[in-house]
């Protein structure tokens, strides 16, 4: 088959619609911008930088279709529930956030969250990310799974299954682990909780992850099954790679010089020490997840957003419905 026709054929048959951000942008409609350059700045991670032309232009317009899909959850919600009859508490909006390691999850789930909540009238939106869930380390390294933290068997997915469950199932004060990047550890007798929000976001690596189904037929859960929209956050290998050494060696600065760190022996080495440790990490360990577990889940989300090198959102993919 001709390339071109082949090219062609694959863009037909593809679930999603693609944006560029001037397309996005003009979804927005009349959408209020909500947040200040200075609640942006706030919320912005480390080496993960979010200005407030990508919140109008990319996080606007999404919050706008958000909204859409939730009051439309909410409809289907209420028509199941006369259908048997029955009064249920609310069942809350759970939105998935996915991505490789330094790509910027974590700033992507605090504008949103940050957006949502000051929806008309006000939903209490709640976020949770997923490294609460991990093993804690002395566990990790009985079962000599260290190397592999970050990795979806590194994760307690039955107590992350129960706690989605829960909060799906609208229970009050829904308690989650608490994890310290600090320490690099879950921190034991820490909890978060949770009670009934109206959405919750969901933050974490492996949250589209799935697993070889049984051949049985019995109903075996995924995390993803528990969301109602769920948003991939995509950039180039390279990319990412660069982005993980950056926060590296920036963290060396900063967290790392606390004797209490984790990671405090890093900053003790040389630049040149650093940077290569910072890059075996990531082909060693960051690389392989990336590649053999986090971005094989890209094709399930509903939305991906692509950015280029300046962490810009440049590209929007849109599954269809």
């Amino acid at each position: 088959m001709d390339q071109k026709v082949a090219t062609a054929l694959d863009m037909d048959l593809s679930p999603y619609r693609v944006f560029t951000e001037r397309q996005w942008a003009r979804l927005r409609a009349d959408t209020p911008m909500t947040l200040s350059a200075h609640e942006v700045a706030q919320l912005q991670g480390l080496n993960a930088p979010m200005s407030i032309e990508q919140v109008e232009t990319i996080y606007l317009p999404l919050s706008r279709l958000l909204a859409f899909y939730a009051e439309a959850t909410v409809s289907i919600h209420q028509a199941t529930q006369n259908f048997l009859q029955t009064r249920d508490g609310k069942t809350p909006f759970i939105i998935g956030v996915a991505g490789s390691v330094s790509v910027g999850k974590s700033t992507t789930s605090r504008v949103l969250r940050e957006l949502l909540a000051r929806w008309t009238p006000s939903p209490k939106v709640d976020l949770i990310t997923t490294d609460g869930f991990l093993y804690p380390n002395a566990i990790l390294e009985a079962e000599g799974l260290m190397s592999k933290k970050g990795f979806p068997e590194s994760f307690d997915r039955p107590r992350l299954l129960k706690f989605l469950s829960d909060i799906k199932a609208g229970k009050r004060h829904v308690r989650a682990p608490v994890y310290s990047h600090f320490y690099y550890d879950v921190m034991p007798g820490h909890t978060v909780t949770v009670d009934r929000p109206d959405i919750l976001i969901v933050e974490g690596l492996n949250v589209l992850q799935t697993r070889e189904l049984p051949k049985d037929g019995r109903a075996v859960p995924f995390v993803s099954d528990f969301f109602d929209f769920s948003v991939y956050i995509d950039a180039d290998e390279k990319l990412l790679r660069k982005w993980y050494v950056d926060r590296f060696m920036q963290l060396r600065e900063t967290a790392f010089r606390d004797p209490g760190s984790y990671f405090h022996k890093y900053s003790r080495i040389s630049d040149e020490e650093a940077t290569q440790t910072a890059h075996r990490i990531w082909n060693e360990i960051n690389l392989v997840n990336l590649r053999e577990n986090i971005l094989p889940t890209r094709p399930r989300a509903d939305l991906i957003l692509s950015k280029n090198a300046s962490h810009r959102i440049s590209k929007v993919a849109l599954r269809k419905i």
